[in-house]
């Protein structure tokens, strides 16, 4: 199926539209045209051959950091790596990798909606409606420069069938909780615990079908796009996840509630957390010896309408004997904002290097914030906005690390909490132990070897 009939179905079907392992290798001679490796990997030597990887990534700028950390792991190891993404992400890739935009698919906050209080209309206007435009866009690209396999986030559905259907290898990368529902767990977005209780698991089930329905009612018309690419039509859209070679899980299992059982395509491969190229340098505010304690106040990179709720953390803040920095973000001015004294806030800083100054983390809940707080051994503040928010903080939560919220906390309820993060060792002590854990996943890079693995597959049943 051409570009050219993508083009004319889109609007027709969905509407309008630390340790580095893999540095070591000895490389070999150039034999029948391609460059062979010997690569050192998991304590194993194998042949590995040079691969063109497409990186397709979608709308905000915290997607971008896991989608970047992992081309760079590729391209470590000889690999080719180019990517297509939004154009505002084009000075965040800068020259490091060859960029390419979307020509149909939408851009900016069409791409990803602000508003997500109505979960439905989100998932309409994010990732079915522009579905045909991905999949025209991708495979046009495919089509444009070489391409031997393509990684993109879990989403981007239609991108998943344009890769389908042109045969090529694809990867699902997740840079968060599973969006499917693993056996066993509760939906991502329920901000439930691993259900323990009969009653517990009722509740749980009755979510995940509720869930299935809603996901579901995108089916015919996502068949529809599959049977023009001559793919087979799916049962139920969850069965797009089996379809991928791999879906790559870019947290720790460590972090993670702990399922009943894996689909046979689904691995961990811990978090990819190298440093954004948004973010600022730094220069610690406050007197290199001080007695009080620091915060970070981390804002999400998306924009979730949280303006009202920083500003309530701020006068919270204000309330304890502390000092902090905020960062708002590539979604929030500086000057929209209220802070007291005891808050300096900056449009972005390199969170790794703030972490080594502070006590605690306070936060809406993303997943990149909350693993590097917990690698750098920080109890967090967690009040979720949404999307998987909920389901960082339930793990959080439940592992002792942290304290959650509610998005409407009153500053008085966000002092409290902090204080109590400080003064009680208890939550320092479980970020201690879970961040050991996931610095242990990181150092593993196992996001290259699933990815190799699969092209030796490939290559070998040829």
């Amino acid at each position: 199926m051409t570009s050219r009939v993508l083009r004319s179905i889109g609007a027709g079907v969905f509407g309008r539209g630390e340790v580095e392992p893999h540095r070591a290798f000895l490389r070999a001679k150039k034999r029948s045209g391609a460059q062979l490796r010997l690569v050192l990997s998991d304590q194993r030597f194998g042949i590995v051959m040079p691969h063109s990887f497409l990186f397709v990534s979608w709308g905000i700028s915290g997607n971008m950091t896991p989608l970047l950390t992992a081309g760079r792991q590729l391209r470590c190891n000889g690999h080719r790596v180019r990517v297509m993404a939004d154009p505002a992400m084009q000075s965040e890739i800068g020259g490091e990798f060859d960029f390419v935009t979307w020509q149909r698919a939408p851009t900016g906050s069409d791409a990803d909606p602000t508003d997500a209080s109505d979960r439905q209309e989100w998932l309409r206007q994010a990732i079915f409606r522009p579905a045909a435009a991905y999949a025209a866009d991708v495979r046009e690209e495919i089509e444009r420069r070489p391409t031997d396999a393509v990684v993109c986030l879990d989403l981007l559905f239609g991108v998943a069938v344009a890769v389908e259907a042109a045969g090529l290898p694809l990867f699902l990368l997740s840079p968060h909780i599973s969006i499917r529902p693993l056996p066993g767990l509760p939906p991502a977005i329920s901000g439930l615990p691993k259900p323990e209780t009969e009653d517990q698991r009722a509740e749980v089930e009755a979510l995940l079908i509720s869930q299935a329905k809603r996901f579901n009612e995108f089916l015919p018309d996502f068949n529809k796009l599959r049977m023009v690419l001559g793919l087979p039509s799916l049962r139920h859209i969850y069965d797009q996840f089996d379809r991928a070679d791999r879906v790559l899980l870019a947290i720790s299992e460590s972090f993670d509630f702990e399922a009943d059982a894996l689909p046979p395509n689904f691995r961990y491969v811990g978090p990819l957390l190298d440093i954004p190229a948004w973010s600022g340098p730094w220069h610690a505010p406050w007197p290199e010896r001080q007695d009080r304690p620091r915060a970070l106040i981390a804002c999400s990179t998306g924009a979730q309408g949280q303006k009202d709720l920083m500003q309530r953390i701020f006068d919270g803040v204000d309330m304890v004997d502390i000092e902090a920095l905020a960062t708002a973000g590539p979604s929030l001015r500086i000057t929209d904002l209220r802070t007291p004294k005891n808050v300096l806030l900056v449009q972005s800083a390199p969170h790794d290097a703030v972490m080594r100054e502070v006590s605690v983390v306070i936060t809406q809940g993303g997943h990149g914030t909350v693993c590097r707080a917990l690698v750098n051994d920080l109890p967090l503040l967690i009040l979720p906005c949404g999307r998987d928010q909920v389901g960082n903080a339930a793990r959080v939560k439940a592992k002792g690390a942290g304290l959650v919220l509610p998005s409407t906390a009153s500053p008085v309820e966000v002092a409290a909490a902090i204080n109590e993060l400080i003064s009680e060792p208890r939550y320092k002590f479980s970020a201690r132990r879970l961040g050991r854990a996931i610095r242990a996943d990181i150092i593993k890079h196992r996001f290259v070897h699933e990815v190799e693995a699969v092209m030796a597959d490939r290559h070998a049943s040829r």
